[in-house]
């Protein structure tokens, strides 16, 4: 019989090994977090401001008055970001530094997914799915652009993390930073509702207590429903605005989404694997298939316990957003892959959970360094590349307008909007914030449309020229400018270029054109 002292002494070396792990975990973590620091940071700046971060940056900028009206009027979509872009705005506006902000999130990211690995996993697979998280180009990508996707990726995490902590140890304060940052989550972006029904599907399809068994519960499997309803209710009633926001604006704001096909779907899939080629993309795929398949015992006995809910959950959190905007999209083109990359994360630990399944011993970590080398071929592409489109050239047009200007120009934006980047170029010149009443200083032509008054307010962020208007307040200038986006193609231009082109021709019988990316500028001269 073994004595006492060899029993203390089997829980001490226990006890000291479980902290070596834990210790040893942490400081992995802690190195791929400063890895996917560096990698998110580098090169930040290759690629240039294009038209969405102009967006960002000039949303932020506007008076307190015009800020609120123009989330209320039509930019309620990602308000959280650009509440958090304002505070950040006061410490520096360089691009480097304006994009740091979404590169600091992303970092945060890593060790986020470790923790919801670990809470569903173990420590081999969270680190697995952290290293995976550090390198995926995908997240790399929208960690470096002034926009809402580092954040909402980040909440949608910790959202996740929360619901597990309070199905598992239900108290006040898991439920409370659920609610939390689920609301917060629908503030960062709006399709943080998705989330928030894969969620609910993955709560109600839990038939049992038993699947979360492994840590006692002090309610009953019926008051912990109730508690989650409850919670559902309460985000509900706060996210309530943005959605009388969505019923107020319909479908206008995303009209420009495209319908998808097959090759959209595969390119997705391909991108959110952080690659832009099928090798890694099938390799993901099968793993997530290990994944699924190595609980084909336990889902014959019927029975769902942790490990069959864990996998459910991940599955849904997976599959359901992108079905559903896939399917909507047959009546109204909804699915864009950038407003689902929220899904990445249940994407990497159903990965990270298969290679384990798959890859033992001395195989794993040859294979980690070869896939770790597959996402960093992707994360090199990516710092001078999209995967998704090609960004468009109005920062540059905006600058070639003010270089090439002359005293007495005037300059017309086809759609209000396509004032953004060209304020944006002025204020990076001139050092002045365009949308404080206070600027003054006549850089560049004047602004004939959109023009409400002093400074950028949030009525220039909308509306179209008139001809009326146009020959009401063009005879004085010798030389307009005209900055096109977004207007149809060159076989079919939408209304208000066909007004441009028969209107401004009376006036102004030269025409010059030139061409930028996804951008036409052209200069209409009073002499011939």
């Amino acid at each position: 019989m073994p004595s006492t002292r060899d029993a203390n002494h089997s829980v001490a070396g226990s006890t000291s090994k479980t902290n070596a792990n834990r210790s040893f975990a942490w400081l992995s973590v802690s190195i791929l977090t400063a890895a996917g620091f560096a990698a998110r940071l580098y090169c930040l700046t290759c690629k240039p401001f294009w038209f969405d971060e102009t967006f960002s940056v000039e949303v932020a900028r506007v008076t307190w008055g015009n800020f609120l009206h123009l989330l209320w009027w039509r930019e309620a979509n990602m308000s959280l970001y650009y509440a958090l872009l304002r505070l950040w705005l006061y410490l520096g506006q360089s691009p480097f530094f304006i994009r740091t902000l979404s590169a600091i999130i992303a970092t945060a990211t890593i060790p986020a997914v470790y923790w919801l690995a670990r809470i569903l996993y173990d420590r081999r697979i969270a680190l697995i799915a952290a290293a995976l998280t550090a390198f995926n180009a995908y997240d790399v990508r929208y960690a470096q652009e002034a926009r809402s996707y580092a954040l909402f990726l980040l909440l949608t995490i910790l959202s996740s993390c929360f619901l597990i902590r309070f199905l598992r140890a239900p108290n006040r304060r898991n439920r409370t930073a659920y609610i939390l940052l689920t609301t917060l989550a629908v503030y960062s972006h709006l399709y943080a509702l998705l989330l928030l029904v894969a969620q609910f599907l993955a709560v109600r399809t839990a038939s049992i207590p038993e699947a979360f068994s492994a840590e006692e519960h002090p309610v009953s499997w019926q008051v912990l429903q109730a508690e989650m309803r409850r919670s559902w209710t309460i985000i509900g009633i706060a996210v309530a605005p943005l959605l009388v926001f969505v019923a107020k604006t319909g479908a206008g704001p995303i009209r420009w989404i495209h319908r998808p096909g097959i090759r959209d779907l595969w390119a997705f899939i391909e991108h959110l694997a952080g690659s832009d080629s099928w090798q890694l993309a099938t390799l993901y795929g099968l793993a997530v298939i290990a994944a699924v398949l190595g609980l084909g015992n336990v889902i014959r006995r019927r029975a769902q316990t942790w490990e069959v809910w864990r996998c459910q959950f991940l599955l849904i959190w997976l599959l359901f957003p992108v079905v559903l905007t896939v399917v909507l999209s047959f009546a109204r083109p909804v699915f864009l892959s950038r407003y689902l990359i929220f899904v990445l994360p249940a994407l990497l630990i159903l990965v990270a959970s298969g290679i384990q399944r798959l890859l033992r011993g001395w195989l794993l970590a040859p294979a980690m360094a070869i896939i770790l080398l597959a996402e960093a071929q992707g994360t090199a592409f990516i710092y001078t590349h999209d995967f998704d489109e090609e960004r468009d050239a109005s920062v540059a047009a905006a600058s070639f307008i003010l270089d090439d200007s002359q005293p007495g120009d005037a300059v017309i934006f086809h759609i209000a909007e396509t004032r953004i980047p060209y304020e944006y170029v002025r204020s990076m010149r001139s050092g002045q914030n365009t949308a404080s009443p206070k600027f003054r200083e006549k850089l560049g032509p004047e602004i004939i449309f959109p023009n409400h008054g002093a400074g950028l307010g949030y009525k220039d962020f909308t509306g179209k020229p008139t001809a009326d208007s146009l020959r009401s307040s063009l005879p004085s200038h010798p030389r307009v400018w005209v900055m096109l986006m977004n207007n149809g193609t060159a076989e079919e231009p939408d209304p208000t270029t066909v007004m441009l082109t028969q209107v401004l021709p009376e006036m102004f019988p030269r025409v010059e054109r030139w061409q930028f990316t996804k951008v036409e500028v052209r200069l209409y001269n009073r002499q011939r």
